[in-house]
Formats: structure tokens, sequence, C-alpha cells
């Protein structure tokens, strides 16, 4: 079933979008909107099955509370290849302090409940969020069943930042991240970007454009150039366990020209 997209005012208008009933397969991502940019489809549900196929296809849920399952394709498409993200000078000296403090510990999959509910408070009083109970509830399930994954910045035993996402072969999808002290998240990014290198991932996935995950080397690629990178990643073997904790290399050098400063720019 096809539905006219709403625009922002209730007017019909623009081409239509696929509406998800009686488990019906995605539509190709080519059918996506430009306005909303990248929207695909709406309804369906949040089971393992469907979230690990639209995954698959360079597909991810986006949605407000009380709105329905909304399915977005975007273009062009956040990505950080691992061989370019870029260390700071003063990101090098935490990640250093890491290897030699015992006070500061990169953990994976040792509280995944405690930082998606982390991701999903709001960011400003008042504010809301798009990580809902409906995406909690499915996220944990992927969790328990070993696709869904967080890493997490330890400091003195109490949890101060991280991520999650989603590992399908060697691409892993990005998905949300948090901090409560400073460069906590940055910190947990850096250790899985260098596990991701060590074990043949290229490219995390960022979905969409942002000024943080750019200043890290994240930069936008084409759909249709992202789509054929992960179909070539996703049938491959997934990594079998997570190791509990992870540890910083000092010898990770980025492939990104450096800027004025010395930095990988």
């Amino acid at each position: 079933m096809v539905v006219a997209h709403r625009g922002h005012r209730g007017r019909r208008h623009g081409p239509l979008i696929r509406r998800l009933v009686d488990g019906a397969a995605f539509p190709p991502i080519s059918a996506a909107l430009r306005d909303p940019p990248g929207l695909l489809a709406v309804g369906g549900d949040l089971t393992s099955d469907r979230l690990v196929d639209a995954y698959r296809h360079g597909i991810f849920p986006w949605f407000n509370e009380g709105d329905p399952v909304l399915w977005w394709s975007t273009d062009p498409r956040m990505v950080l290849f691992v061989d370019e993200f870029r260390v700071s000078h003063s990101l090098r000296k935490k990640l250093a302090r890491s290897v030699a403090d015992d006070g500061l510990v990169i953990r994976c999959d040792h509280a995944f409940e405690r930082v998606i509910a982390a991701c999903a408070a709001p960011r400003d009083p008042g504010g809301g969020t798009w990580i809902v109970d409906e995406m909690i509830d499915a996220y944990l399930e992927l969790h328990r069943v070993g696709i869904a994954h967080s890493v997490e910045t330890w400091i003195d035993g109490e949890l101060a930042g991280g991520l999650y996402g989603i590992a399908i072969g060697r691409m892993f999808y990005g998905e949300s991240m948090f901090t409560r002290v400073t460069d906590a998240s940055k910190i947990a990014l850096a250790h899985l970007v260098a596990f991701s290198r060590d074990h043949e991932m290229p490219m995390l996935d960022c979905q969409q454009q942002t000024r943080h995950l750019a200043s890290m080397g994240a930069r936008a690629i084409p759909r249709d150039d992202f789509a054929a990178r992960i179909a070539g990643l996703v049938d491959q073997p997934s990594i079998d366990t997570w190791p509990e904790r992870l540890v910083w290399q000092p010898s990770f050098r980025s492939t990104a020209p450096l800027d004025h400063d010395g930095n990988a720019a």
C-alpha cells in the first residue's frame, strides 16, 4: 500500500510513500522522498527480522512518540571510514590515559540497557526523544540475540559516556551516543574505531550529517555508494564474540590529512 506524504501544513502533495502492512517488503531505497529527505516507508513493526532486513539495505527507523514507525534512507549518507578517524591532540592524551589508568576503562556490552536509556534521555529540559519505549524494547531484543552492542566509557566505576549500534557482518551501524563527562563518548568511539579496523569493519554508519561527527572525520557519501559498500560487508561473517574490555592502541594513525595544528583533519 502507498500513502501520500502529508506536508507540514496538512496539505497532500508530492510523491507517494509505501505503507508496510502484512510483512510487506521495503521499497527500493531509490524511492525515498526528497521532502522530507530520505523518508522511504511508514508502518510495519520493529521485530528483529524487520530491523535486520532494514539495516542490511541501508534503511533505519526514526519517529517520535505517537507517530507510526517511519523508515528512512538518507542521501547523502554520513559515514566514518575507520582509517579517516580524527584524533585530536587533546583526545589522544585522554586515550593514552585509558592505557595507563585503571580508573578509565572501556567496556563492551556491560550495561547496554543503561546506555540506551541514557541516549534516550532528553538533552534539554522539557525536550522529547526519538528513542521511544518501542524502540528501546526492539534494540534490547537485538542485544539479547547478539546483534546490538554498546561501547562504554567507565571512569572510577561510573558510566561516563558511550554509544550503541547494530553489527551485521562486517558493518557497524551507529545509533546514538551520550556523554556525562567531557569527551567520554569520543573515547568510546575511538575504541570502537580501533576495534573495527582490527576486525576488518572499514566503515561505521552515522546516518545523518552533524558538525560533531564531521569534526571526527565522518563525511557524506552518495546513498548509492553507501548501499553498494554495505552489500559487500553485511554478508561477511560476523564477529563471534565482542570483548568485555577494549584497549586503545597508541600506534593508531589516521590517513586523513593533517590540519595546521598537526592533527588529523
